[in-house]
């Protein structure tokens, strides 16, 4: 009897054995494997402005996007990345400690409550979080008691649902809704649209939110600044956290992570509503009859027609009978030198003043040394039209002299200005100029790009492309 006992505890035992072994096994399948072994990183990513999203020529962009596949690229040739989306921010955490992912890299903002939960990366941008109103059929709100009884939308699971939870502790009045289906980019089309009195948002969200919504507000912050980073499970792995480390560290230290930040935030204010509701008009209005004549230019010079309209806004505001006091005309606002070079025989002809200007921005960029990538070395070469080539280059040897890069458009933002200062451009060799114009010009061109992105679709043609270029060497030491 006794043995027969031993016999079926043993059983019971070995069930139970097996059992376990099948959960673990079960569970070990499901989560990702050790990234050494595997050579894949698996990122959990966020569709939305501050994370990634399809760009203007169809591809993956965003900071959020760059900065994760350059670190996966670093690690080297044999590793690879997996993006993994996420709905809602609120899937992050709970997708982080199932084992879904080696972190997150989803424009995550640094709270009390998460750290308590994942650990975090170094930091790389800091943010407040604003209220964000429609400046038609809201008044400004001004503090906490102007929320009181509107309908507010937050994403549910954010660092805005955070906060607002924080403050209703001490104004019991504050109400609001937790979305799981809409993130920040919706919620605030839904604001501009009347549909809801407000949102909460990053300050970096609302600045380039407003280029697309003229009436779009930033009101007053419910937050006090907060860091932003990638977001790692508790149970981390050490080898890929120190990488990460490493990584941040030396992109902070050689500029990389300020170009980056450049690229995607550093022209988010330099409109103001008045221009973005008149573009936003004049796309409706005005573009139209010239978008045909830009597609013809793209056919003709490989160049986005989005880039040269987005150029031709900035120089005439699209007005094909512009003409400046120096005599500058046209569409693209070209000298009467530049035209005759370009073989431009009437400035005022819409079709080859757009034609011509984009050719000489082809003949420009040539000049701007190869190695310096994109899209820095399209800005560069906007710079060039705008201020002449040989000013742009006593920028680039400046850069050099401050120890600044003289590859990187961010750092040209900084020397360019300072050519009208007689201490530096007494020693340059093309003397004075005024180099903020450039940077005026380029700021501009790529916000109102940007919103083009956004509402004109890319233009494919239908036969191949094939470059028209102009036999003449444009001068140097002048502009378009």
């Amino acid at each position: 009897m006794k043995r027969s006992n031993n016999i079926r505890y043993l059983g019971i035992a070995s069930v139970i054995l097996l059992a376990c072994l099948l959960i673990f096994y079960r569970l070990s399948i499901e989560r990702v494997p050790d990234v050494q072994t595997s050579k894949e990183v698996v990122v959990l990513a966020h569709n939305a402005p501050g994370s990634y999203y399809v760009g203007g020529d169809g591809k993956y962009t965003g900071l959020e996007y760059d900065l994760a596949t350059l670190f996966v690229k670093e690690l080297g040739p044999a590793y690879r990345i997996k993006l993994v989306n996420v709905d809602n921010i609120a899937e992050i955490i709970p997708k982080l400690k199932a084992g879904k992912a080696h972190f997150a890299a989803a424009n995550v903002t640094v709270t009390k409550d998460r750290a308590k939960l994942v650990t975090f990366g170094p930091a790389y941008l800091k943010t407040q979080q604003y209220v964000a109103y429609d400046t038609d059929h809201q008044a400004e709100p001004k503090g906490i008691e102007s929320l009181f009884g509107k309908h507010i939308h937050v994403p549910a699971g954010s660092s805005y649902a955070e906060n607002l939870k924080n403050l209703q502790r001490q104004y019991p009045q504050l109400i609001w809704q937790e979305i799981k289906s809409g993130g920040e980019d919706e919620l605030i089309e839904q604001v501009t649209s009347g549909l809801l009195d407000y949102t909460i948002t990053d300050a970096h969200i609302v600045s380039l939110m407003q280029n697309y919504y003229a009436n779009l507000g930033k009101g007053f912050a419910i937050s006090e600044p907060q860091e932003i980073a990638w977001v790692f499970p508790k149970h981390l792995d050490p080898w890929l956290y120190e990488r990460v480390n490493r990584f941040f560290s030396r992109i902070q230290k050689d500029g990389t992570l300020k170009n980056l930040i450049d690229r995607y935030y550093g022209h988010v204010e330099r409109l103001n509503t008045v221009d973005v509701t008149k573009f936003l008009e004049q796309i409706r209005s005005t573009l139209p009859k010239f978008t045909k004549l830009f597609k013809e230019a793209q056919e003709l010079t490989e160049i986005d027609w989005r880039l040269i309209a987005a150029i031709s806004y900035q120089e005439s505001h699209w007005d094909q009978y512009n003409t400046s006091p120096t005599n500058v005309r046209g569409m693209m606002m070209l000298t009467e030198q530049t035209a005759d070079e370009l073989g431009v025989t009437d400035r005022l002809d819409a079709k080859q003043s757009i034609l011509g200007g984009a050719r000489y921005i082809n003949q420009l960029k040539k000049q701007i040394p190869e190695r310096i990538p994109e899209p820095d070395r399209t800005w560069m070469t906007l710079a060039a039209y705008n201020i002449g080539f040989s000013h742009l280059e006593d920028a680039r040897v400046l850069a050099s002299q401050m120890k600044l890069n003289p590859d990187s458009w961010a750092d040209l933002k900084t020397t360019l200005p300072l050519l009208n200062k007689a201490e530096y451009y007494s020693k340059a060799k093309f003397g004075y100029a005024n180099g903020g114009a450039p940077v005026i010009f380029v700021e501009s061109i790529r916000t109102y790009l940007k919103i083009l992105e956004k509402y004109e679709p890319a233009y494919e043609p239908l036969l191949p492309s094939f470059s028209l270029a102009p036999s003449f060497k444009p001068n140097a030491s002048k502009s378009k």
